[in-house]
């Protein structure tokens, strides 16, 4: 794996030199755009928006538009506006991990210390496997500051990028059912039910099989066989079916268990 940034951990006054990797990988298929007319593969170009010619990345600036005119940044203007947190994965507290709604997480990458950082690296993993804790930490990434947690897995520490509060949006505009539309009976049926489907999360039992069944397609496709397309309707029930859809959905779960 190649590291995507490369910093320190700020644990008090202990600092942890580390490199940050993806701890994820895309299960999609690599698809690629073509033009429909040749099949030729579609290329993007940065353009010059006055002179249409092509720009090379060597040539390509920041900057942000005041009154008209733009104030172009360098490396060094990003440096000087968080020049610690460019560098630095900053705790500031320690919390219980079950207390962050599961709403503010966003990606999560693998921490490898770097060799001077070895022994301060396990005694925080150690520490934070211990005390069954998570780390709150700010530091920046991609000139966006980032709020983060980090926390144990087994052996290796996890850091998990997580949206700051004014970066979810509120419900206010929504319109949501009152809970007076529920009736009793059916609020049991649909906790039985529950209770029926009810067990153990095994993240491996979950695979993603969108991916595999669109290949099957495009293999059958390279041999000349058009697959059959099934047809799916969105019933829009009401809600006084709402017990007998329950009832038949306990049923059917106690079909599939015997």
């Amino acid at each position: 794996m190649r590291s995507i940034w490369t910093g320190a951990i700020g644990f008090g006054l202990v600092n942890i030199p580390i490199k940050i990797f993806s701890a994820t990988s895309e299960s999609n298929l690599d698809l690629e755009m073509l033009d429909k007319k040749d099949h030729a593969n579609i290329h993007f170009m940065r353009v010059n928006a006055k002179t249409g010619k092509e720009v090379k990345w060597e040539n390509i600036v920041k900057g942000y538009k005041i009154d008209d005119e733009y104030v172009i940044l360098t490396d060094k203007d990003f440096e000087a506006a968080g020049a610690k947190k460019t560098k630095l994965i900053e705790i500031s507290e320690f919390v219980q991990k079950e207390e962050i709604d599961s709403m503010f997480y966003e990606t999560p990458y693998y921490l490898e210390p770097e060799k001077s950082g070895v022994r301060a690296y396990a005694l925080l993993r150690e520490a934070l496997v211990k005390t069954g804790k998570a780390a709150v930490a700010t530091f920046v990434m991609r000139n966006k500051e980032t709020l983060a947690i980090l926390w144990a897995n087994e052996d290796v520490i996890i850091l998990n990028r997580i949206r700051f509060a004014q970066e979810i949006r509120s419900t206010n505009e929504l319109d949501l059912p009152k809970k007076s539309e529920i009736k009793s009976g059916e609020l049991k049926m649909a906790i039985t039910l529950i209770d029926q489907l009810s067990g153990k999360f095994d993240i491996s039992s979950y695979k993603d099989t969108y991916a595999d069944q669109l290949l099957k397609i495009i293999k059958a496709k390279s041999k000349g066989v058009r697959p059959a397309i099934p047809h799916l309707r969105i019933v829009h029930s009401r809600s006084t079916d709402l017990m007998s859809q329950l009832k038949a959905s306990l049923k059917g779960k106690a079909k599939r268990a015997s």
